[in-house]
């Protein structure tokens, strides 16, 4: 895995920073026993209120770089319900721990950024490993 953060506002920069964030935030552990990989949303998650607003900013982030790659509105709120529904579930105690666990808004919206790179950026998709 290559760990140097890419700075430039390129395409290929674009992908591989979601790319690593999306990473970090839904597979960066595995929980042992149970062979479930989750990630830093998951784990911020468990801190009340603090974690949940965390969470959020984190997952508006890869809204804000999708929108540096010029997609469209409708993707971007298709986006931002996403981490909006992650939010306001995962703020439910204990029930909402437990959907942070299940639902991975920043996967789902990785899958968009994805399908909006290939159609329209088709040089700068990055070959997973």
């Amino acid at each position: 895995m290559d760990l140097e953060f890419p700075l430039g506002n390129d395409p290929v920069s674009v992908t591989r920073r979601v790319e690593m964030l999306e990473r970090v935030l839904e597979n960066a552990f595995t929980i042992p026993g149970l062979r479930r990989k989750v990630g830093l949303d998951a784990v911020v998650g468990l801190v009340p209120v603090a974690g949940d607003v965390v969470s959020a900013l984190l997952g508006m982030y890869l809204v804000w770089e999708a929108r540096n790659l010029g997609m469209s509105k409708w993707q971007l709120a298709r986006m931002t319900a996403n981490v909006g529904a992650d939010t306001l579930l995962g703020a439910i105690p204990v029930v909402g721990d437990a959907f942070d666990f299940l639902f991975r808004s920043n996967t789902r919206n990785l899958k968009i950024i994805r399908k909006h790179i290939a159609r329209h950026h088709p040089h700068a998709r990055v070959i997973e490993g």
